[in-house]
């Protein structure tokens, strides 16, 4: 079997959208979402290189749970504003001494590449004697010369969309070569080149605030279609503003008290007693925190998660269950895609704003104050259907 290798080059810096690649987009930072993907892809490892050790630092942290990433320090040189993607991707395969069969190229900045996507690109250049694969849109848009006369189309003739064959465009997403093409033409595609199509809403390029608001807007609305619903087996809850108000007690020596409600401690008793699986999900690596949730007997709790998304993911695989399994309840934007994408997703009544519109129930009870004990009586009754099954 081949080695194929994922590569995505960040730069510390962008002009357009300040730290772009590090801005949250649905509660993550941009680069998650194409990491994400390419764990869960054929891939058989996946290289950030870049020249932030921002996100170094983040990445060799929370990705802990996989030996499939790595980190790689890029050159200054090879990461300004002149450098080309090319320059880059000569710099790593030196790097690591061109140890691939297949390169696969993914930018950071097509957020809305999936795992299905990558496996497509892999799957072409394997299956069918492409020297290398790159990802295009096609769009039924008609083009023009700057001279006044049509690219693509006859005026006096103008055909109906569904008979428009349309056109391939680049959306810059994938691309894939084998190795002696790359170390032949030191280019990202080169030789017999085939192309795998991706949905057309991929071919918003992420060059302002505006182009932000539609690609997240895009993202957003996928992982809600994506939902399905079946018995909840699990419970995923954050811990401050969803167990605590939010509040946190502090003194000379730090972090001193939270506030829980012991209602809603029995509520999760009462929960797993039928078969549900509690887990805590957490930002904060909180010493308090692990001694309640050690109180609570709540044995799947993990602190110090900032990517709560690729975590939740990598969890369900090696439990052998899915996403529609899961009830979510989060009160802020880095629960926001877990919310978007579970099964049932519940949000405090004191949650912020920018989650409650994209929960499937926002609950009556604050945090703190029977919230959890709230959802945890929904999900009874919900389970009561499948209980015949």
């Amino acid at each position: 079997m081949s080695k194929k290798i994922g590569f995505i080059p960040l730069r510390k810096n962008s002009k357009g959208i300040p730290n772009k690649n590090k801005k949250k987009m649905v509660g993550r930072p941009l680069f998650c979402w194409v990491l994400s993907e390419a764990i869960f892809s054929e891939l058989d490892e996946v290289y950030v290189f870049t020249n932030d050790t921002e996100i170094i630092d983040f990445i060799n942290k929370e990705y802990h749970w996989t030996s499939k990433v790595k980190t790689l320090l890029r050159e200054e040189i090879n990461a300004n504003d002149t450098a080309s993607t090319e320059s880059a991707l000569i710099e790593f395969s030196e790097k690591i001494n061109q140890d691939y069969e297949l390169l696969c190229l993914l930018q950071a900045t097509s957020p809305l590449t999936t795992s299905k996507d990558i496996n497509n690109a892999i799957n072409k250049i394997k299956n069918d004697g492409f020297d290398s694969v790159l990802s295009v849109v096609k769009t039924h848009r008609f083009t023009w010369n700057l001279d006044g006369t049509a690219q693509n189309y006859d005026v006096f003739n103008r055909p109906r969309r569904q008979d428009f064959d349309g056109l391939l465009i680049e959306n810059g997403a994938i691309y894939i070569t084998k190795k002696e093409a790359f170390l032949s033409s030191k280019n990202r595609v080169s030789g017999n080149i085939g192309l795998i199509e991706m949905p057309e809403d991929t071919l918003v390029e992420l060059d302002s605030l505006t182009d932000w608001l539609i690609v997240e807007n895009l993202l957003t609305e996928r992982l809600k279609k994506a939902k399905k619903t079946q018995r909840i087996e699990y419970l995923v809850l954050d811990v401050d503003g969803v167990f605590t108000d939010g509040g946190i007690y502090y003194n000379a020596e730090g972090e001193l008290a939270k506030k829980f409600d012991m209602r809603d401690g029995m509520g999760l008793e009462i929960l797993r007693e039928n078969k549900v699986v509690v887990v805590v999900l957490t930002a904060e690596n909180s010493a308090l925190v692990a001694q309640r949730m050690k109180k609570l007997n709540i044995q799947n709790t993990f602190l110090g998660v900032k990517d709560k998304y690729s975590f939740l993911q990598q969890f369900l695989v090696s439990n052998k269950s899915s996403i529609g399994a899961v009830a979510y309840i989060g009160d802020d934007v880095n629960d926001l895609a877990n919310l978007c994408n579970a099964g049932w997703s519940f949000a405090p009544n004191n949650a912020t704003n920018a989650v409650k519109p994209h929960v499937d129930m926002v609950l009556n009870q604050d945090s703190a104050n029977g919230a959890i004990r709230e959802a945890c009586e929904f999900i009874l009754k919900y389970n009561k259907r499948y209980e015949s099954v």
